[in-house]
């Protein structure tokens, strides 16, 4: 696990690829971590039972079958706990090889239901929910080629729900488009949906308003060789759109997250670029352009989101990191457009989609990723009271066995309003720690804890320092590593 991530067992040792930066306010500990079929790609959040818990819709690829791995023909419905775990999965058929889940109530019965898309099959899936964390019967819907993306929104602006896929040309057949399904505002949608082309291959799609109209309008993440791109597709309330500016951005878009990051009242986006340098940021104009791209650094992001998770009221950027190493990373806004470097928290393997929601009842958002290379849901709970600096591992570098380092040092700092209870602290490895904090921390102090690095042989070595205090039932984990010679 990462700096600073709570934990249960093992601890892994994650390379020092980032870099040291201010402490954010928010601070997230594993608390849940529920199985799920292979490869889970994408999660709705949304309570589904009535019950005031949040619950979850999971999206899986693929599955096992007699242990044979192929595609899966589920979308997995995990009903909460409000302590941030979830009940053992319940299966619903949807399409093959679901990929992409979002809720909305489609109907109007105050129930959520979910739509899927699945890729292999060329559909679309409806669920109508019967506001007990039951789902009707499934309902289909035949799509254009290999829908990626599906997203619910008011497209034609009646006052009913209609339904966004995005599609892309596979051996099926040729359509790179987005294609509105128009809602009849009981649960079903006219079968013909509407179709507005791509300019290029589409990887990623955002919805929002980003003109002085009333219309949905949609951002797509494209690319082609090496051109990369953010295209802007003006909605004209009927399903159709019309072409607007393209955005220069680098480089294969795998996300694109709508909000306003500066707080003037206008739609502004942020890119996750997978095969670029990070996160892309673009200002919205109010008038349905934007302002050139401005990247933040973070290794292979592969989705994006924003939310307000130090409830300051500024639009923070949550990512889920695929690989190198794979985690999520929080970018804390500074209210102006701008955001803070990143903090890291590892979780898993192969993280392709993050989001947020209050799954414990304390009125702190928290953070759910599908980890898709173990095959599980974990959510991070906001414990918000705790803060360090340096946020990355310490590296000791090179240190002759035999001899003691120069202490590394990290402050922690109870950004809390009562006083933090430290009940033990402790080093593990070939390193030595001190520390000035004492058992208590007064709300809104700091303390220091000096760390060395002893190597008694040669090779690399590692270790962690282990602080449990009052901010959480879990232990908070500081790495270590060196290397004696």
């Amino acid at each position: 696990m990462a700096l600073l991530q709570r934990f249960s067992g093992v601890v892994f040792v994650v390379p020092l690829l980032l870099s040291l930066c201010a402490p954010a306010q928010a601070q997230f500990e594993t608390r849940g971590i529920s199985a799920a079929p292979l490869f889970p790609s994408s999660v709705a959040v949304g309570d589904f039972n009535r019950d005031g818990k949040l619950d979850l819709a999971v999206a899986s690829v693929d599955s096992l079958n007699n242990g044979q791995q192929g595609y899966s023909t589920n979308v997995q419905v995990l009903l909460g706990n409000g302590d941030g775990t979830f009940q053992k999965a319940i299966d619903y058929p949807v399409g093959t090889g679901p990929k992409s889940v979002a809720t909305a109530d489609l109907n109007g019965d105050g129930n959520l239901d979910l739509v899927v898309t699945s890729g292999p099959a060329d559909n679309l899936s409806v669920l109508l929910g019967r506001g007990d964390g039951t789902f009707l019967p499934t309902v289909y819907y035949a799509t254009p080629q290999d829908p990626i993306l599906v997203m619910v929104g008011d497209f034609n602006h009646d006052g009913k729900p209609d339904i966004a896929t995005l599609n892309q040309s596979d051996e099926t057949g040729y359509c790179d488009c987005v294609a509105v399904f128009l809602g009849n505002g009981d649960g079903t949608f006219r079968p013909t949906p509407v179709l507005t082309s791509a300019s290029l291959t589409p990887l990623a799609m955002g919805v929002g308003e980003f003109d002085s109209g009333d219309n949905l309008d949609v951002a797509l993440g494209e690319q082609f060789g090496a051109a990369s791109q953010v295209e802007i597709l003006l909605g004209n309330g009927d399903g159709t759109f019309t072409r607007a500016d393209v955005y220069p951005v680098c480089c294969n878009i795998s996300s694109v997250a709508v909000g306003d990051f500066n707080g003037d009242h206008r739609s502004d986006l942020a890119t996750a670029e997978n095969e670029g340098v990070g996160i892309g940021v673009l200002l919205g104009n109010g008038d349905g352009s934007f302002q050139p791209v401005v990247e933040y650094p973070t290794n292979f992001p592969y989705w994006v989101t924003s939310a307000n998770l130090n409830q300051n009221g500024r639009q923070d950027l949550v990512v889920a990191n695929l690989d190198f190493p794979s985690g999520v990373s929080v970018f804390p806004g500074n209210g102006d457009g701008t955001f803070k470097a990143a903090r890291y928290y590892a979780d898993g393997s192969e993280d392709r989609f993050v989001t947020v929601g209050d799954f414990n009842g304390d009125h702190k958002l928290d953070i759910v990723v599908p980890d898709s290379g173990d095959s599980n849901v974990i959510v991070m709970l906001n414990t918000s009271v705790v803060t360090f600096s340096p946020t990355t591992p310490l590296s000791f570098g090179k240190q002759k066995h035999g001899t003691t380092s120069k202490p590394l040092m990290v402050k922690l700092t109870d950004s809390g309003t009562s006083d933090l209870k430290i009940t033990s602290m402790r080093v593990s490895g070939e390193f030595g720690m001190k520390s000035n904090c004492g058992s208590s921390v007064p709300a809104g102090k700091s303390c220091t804890l000096s760390v060395t690095f002893s190597p008694q042989s040669q090779g690399a070595k590692s270790g962690i320092v282990t602080i449990n205090d009052s901010a959480s039932s879990k232990p908070m984990v500081i790495e270590l590593s060196g290397t004696g010679t």
